[in-house]
């Protein structure tokens, strides 16, 4: 589906105009906006737009680390949009020209239609229709980067749970939770960090800015992309420390379990010894035809472990 939405020299809004009626020179500026687009449809951007092609392929080759690239009065951004339920990645792709905006997705996301809103509702504000394109870039990476905080705040709360239930479950429970949860930081950090470069990009960039206040807003999503790097390396940190403590806890299991078993077994082995001797069965054993001889064995046997396991338990080994 492709939508269109064009600003007029009196700062009135047309929508859903035909490509072949939306001629960029009669408006103040236009937004195009590609959603979900078909085979066909992805073709205007060569025959209808003409961008270059190495720009037109990497809209048809998904998924591209975000960027800048500049093709004569052109600049060609590639952004990515987070799912909040599964972190999956999409990428929006962005055409900014002097007095246009073209927008390319291949599946309908809402921040594209919240940045579309905005437009539409303040309209009349001298900030949007004097920065013109510019402003619609501004309002779609704004919107792509607050979504961002939303999936690390899920993470966050998952951490906090985590530690407060740490008693509470099996290590080896714990220690599968989080690795997901690093393996979940991963993926947002190779989307928040080229994230962060593109912005810094952008804010030194003068084929975007034309103006100094342009400067203000990018630099607002810059700030917000840092708090997000920071919070993703804190938390990283943190999962760290949580499975650092969850060996060392199961380690710690694992010795005591093992210190236990050795102390038993150390406990029979005499017993074992008296128990073998006396099971050898030789003929001429005088032991063997003794009365009492075998609850005298016994005895000795009980006491030998009665004594071995107090000595081991006063050593504190036990």
């Amino acid at each position: 589906m492709i939508r269109t939405l064009a600003i007029t020299r009196t700062h009135d809004v047309i929508m859903d105009l035909p490509l072949a009626e939306l001629q960029p020179e009669n408006y103040a500026w236009i937004w195009v906006d590609f959603n979900s687009p078909t085979d066909e449809e992805s073709k205007l951007l060569d025959t209808h737009f003409h961008f270059h092609p190495l720009a037109i392929e990497d809209c048809m080759h998904l998924i591209q680390r975000p960027k800048l690239d500049i093709y004569d009065d052109v600049q060609f951004l590639v952004l990515h949009a987070i799912h909040l339920d599964d972190l999956h990645i999409e990428e929006v792709d962005l055409f900014l020209g002097s007095n246009y905006i073209v927008s390319y997705h291949g599946q309908h996301l809402q921040e594209i239609d919240d940045a579309w809103q905005r437009i539409v509702q303040n309209v009349h504000d001298r900030k949007i229709w004097a920065r013109g394109p510019v402003a619609a870039a501004y309002k779609i990476m704004d919107k792509l980067v607050d979504n961002y905080f939303p999936c690390l705040y899920a993470i966050e709360d998952e951490l906090a749970e985590l530690e407060n239930r740490g008693s509470r479950e099996s290590v080896d429970e714990l220690m599968e939770q989080v690795f997901d949860l690093r393996s979940r930081l991963l993926k947002l950090r190779r989307t928040i960090v080229p994230m962060r470069e593109l912005l810094y990009r952008i804010v030194n960039s003068q084929h975007i800015q034309r103006e100094r206040e342009h400067t203000a807003y990018f630099t607002d999503i810059y700030d917000h992309l840092l708090k997000l790097s920071d919070m993703i390396e804190e938390d990283r940190e943190m999962t760290a420390d949580l499975r650092d403590s969850y060996i060392s806890l199961n380690s710690n299991r694992m010795n005591s379990i093992m210190k236990t078993l050795t102390v038993i077994t150390t406990i029979f082995m005499p017993l074992t010894l008296i128990a073998g001797i006396y099971g050898m069965n030789f003929a001429y054993m005088p032991e063997l035809k003794w009365k009492y001889g075998y609850f005298a064995v016994l005895l000795i046997m009980a006491l030998l472990g009665i004594w071995m396991a107090a000595w081991f338990k006063r050593r504190g080994w036990f």
